[in-house]
């Protein structure tokens, strides 16, 4: 018979010791105060309980200190100004800040997904002035000035052409990519350089499906494409 799997003893009486929340913590505090200058309060709280232990469960809080005037103190930040879905943003921003955790740290536009955060995914694939970036690797900084399009600002009302698309191939599964990946496929009938599936596949390399719905988001695509490619033909006659 099979045997069942039980875990040694001396595994069982000494497990691993869970990470410490309050040292992360307070090292997370310590980096703010030394990066930015501005004097940081650290803590954890509880924020709810564990199913059926009844142990809280805590929830790491980093925060700038008040000023006197009682605003967040703001001392090492760099102003900038956005234009996101068609609104000017001005915005006050640290450094390091990527254009990915602005948008849905600050801007709550959580649309953009963070995947890999190592640009490798294309969950966070965003068009900044026309041409489509992996927002996770962009300092907010470095943008100061652009025009930014998330899946939020894509369309109002109706759906955009490529989101339709997308609903009538059953181009997605769980959907947590899927916003990166209608984001590139706009960009890329934009830019003009796809005409085949097979240059479809090449361009859209970069956004990846852990669901596999590969097939059906090339059929998307292409159903756009083939679209404007009448719209134009009609036109010129």
């Amino acid at each position: 018979g099979i045997r069942p799997c039980t875990v040694p003893p001396r595994l069982a009486q000494h497990p691993p010791a869970p990470p410490n929340p309050r040292r992360s913590t307070l090292r997370n505090a310590r980096t703010l105060e030394r990066l930015s200058g501005t004097p940081a309060r650290a803590g954890w709280r509880a924020v709810s309980a564990r199913a059926g232990t009844g142990l809280p469960v805590f929830r790491k809080t980093v925060t700038p200190m008040l000023s006197d005037s009682g605003s967040s103190a703001r001392t090492g930040t760099i102003p900038i100004t956005l234009t996101v879905n068609g609104q000017e943003r001005q915005l006050q921003v640290a450094p390091w800040t990527t254009l990915l955790d602005l948008l849905r740290e600050e801007l709550d536009l959580t649309g953009t997904k963070k995947g890999c955060d190592h640009g490798q995914c294309g969950a966070c694939t965003v068009i900044v002035d026309g041409k489509r970036i992996n927002s996770c690797l962009a300092l907010a900084v470095q943008k100061d000035g652009a025009e930014v399009t998330t899946i939020e600002g894509l369309s109002s009302g109706a759906l955009h052409p490529v989101q339709a698309a997308f609903v009538e191939h059953d181009a997605f599964q769980c959907g947590y990519c899927t916003p990166g990946q209608i984001m590139s496929a706009v960009a890329l009938i934009e830019e003009g350089r796809a005409r085949t599936r097979e240059e479809i596949r090449e361009h859209m390399s970069g956004n990846i499906c852990r669901c596999g719905a590969y097939s059906n988001i090339v059929d998307a695509v292409e159903d756009v494409l083939k679209s404007k490619t009448s719209s134009f033909k009609e036109a010129a006659e």
